[in-house]
């Protein structure tokens, strides 16, 4: 096989999109893969494609599984109102029980198919929402398990599962991703947007998303419903 290939987990949001945009700098062939979960707010999606057809993915493939069978998360389950970000404590409610166990699991399986060593995922851990499945111990120990779950145990390879974002605040990333001509007008944030998909501008994912395009010093392309 000639080129070099990637499986990218994509979103919809700035940091997908922005690992998808360092996947391609990289040289990567990037094969998208996004996830129709049951998320309220399903209009990632649509930003997801779009994302994916801006950066040149080489295919895009989206999922359906249903993760509100056992809700548990803001995100998956309409009676769990999503909070403001100032009300957030610890590992909030808008966490999605493993979900980027989940997410990482499907990318494996793609990424053997199609002979791709290498994974991509927008993980962070400096501005987050304190998400267990976002932290650096997290990552590493599931390179372990792709490897020992795959042919790669038989085969004598490994796994690369690159977080290119782990260690950039917000404004880093929107300043790497504006260099590298990520258009995050087609992206999208807010875990509670309105009917016609525009950002609340009060979830916490909202309040890391503007407070980083104002310390980027980039304008922020953001429909708010309150605008």
């Amino acid at each position: 096989m000639s080129e070099k290939r990637a499986v990218v987990l994509l979103s919809g949001g700035l940091d997908s999109a922005t690992v998808l945009a360092i996947a391609r700098a990289e040289g990567f062939s990037c094969y998208a893969l996004s996830f129709d979960y049951g998320q309220r707010h399903r209009c990632e999606l649509t930003a997801a494609a779009n994302v994916a057809r801006s950066l040149g993915a080489a295919l895009h493939h989206t999922v359906r599984i249903d993760l509100r069978l056992w809700g548990g998360s803001a995100l998956t389950d309409d009676a769990i109102p999503v909070p403001d970000a100032e009300e957030s404590k610890g590992i909030p409610i808008t966490y999605v029980p493993a979900r980027n166990l989940i997410f990482l699991s499907f990318a494996t399986a793609w990424a053997e198919v199609l002979g791709a060593r290498d994974i991509f995922i927008g993980v962070n851990s400096v501005d987050y929402s304190g998400y267990p499945d976002c932290r650096p111990k997290f990552i590493e120990s599931f390179a372990e398990t792709a490897r020992l779950g795959t042919c790669a145990v038989d085969e004598g390879w490994r796994y690369s599962i690159n977080a290119p974002l782990q260690n950039l605040s917000k404004a880093e990333i929107i300043r790497r991703g504006t260099a590298l001509g990520v258009d995050y007008a087609l992206t999208t944030s807010c875990y509670n947007p309105d009917a016609e998909g525009r950002s609340c501008g009060k979830c916490a994912s909202c309040a890391l998303r503007i407070a980083g395009f104002r310390e980027a010093g980039v304008p922020d392309p953001t429909r708010y419903s309150s605008n």
